[in-house]
Order: structure tokens, then sequence, then C-alpha cells
């Protein structure tokens, strides 16, 4: 299951993890203008931890998701 809101700033979505005991901890991201946030809660020190992605990183992660495996670098399409 997840969540999408639109806040003044950033899109919000939060993944939640249904499947089967034990289940992982929600994850929220947050999708601002120049940059990503994934946070979820660290249940041994009760500590949100913060990744932030770079627009250029977001768009390397897409294009991984789909690749196999190997080194690559994306280029911006010649006009």
């Amino acid at each position: 299951m997840f969540t999408i809101e639109h806040e003044f700033d950033c899109t919000v979505i939060t993944l939640v993890d249904e499947g089967p005991a034990p289940t992982a901890e929600d994850i929220t991201i947050n999708a601002f203008e120049d940059c990503v946030t994934i946070e979820q809660l660290d249940p041994r020190t009760e500590t949100v931890q913060t990744v932030t992605l770079s627009m250029v990183q977001l768009a390397d992660l897409s294009a991984a998701l789909d690749l196999p495996e190997g080194i690559y670098r994306l280029r911006n399409a010649p006009r």
C-alpha cells in the first residue's frame, strides 16, 4: 500500500510494507524541485535515517532498475 500527498514544496509518497510479519518500517519519499529524500525509522535506535538523492542520481537509479549488471553513464541525447 502507498499514499501520495501534495504539499506546498514537495510531493510526499509513503510506502507501507503489508507483507507477512516481520514487516519493514514505512518509507517516506519527499520529492522536491532539486532533490529527493528517502526516510525510514530505524527501530534499533528510534531515529529516522535520511538519504538524499540529487536529480541526476534519481535519473541514474531509474535507469538502473531496467539494466543488466554493468557500469553505465547516462548521457543527454544529441539535439
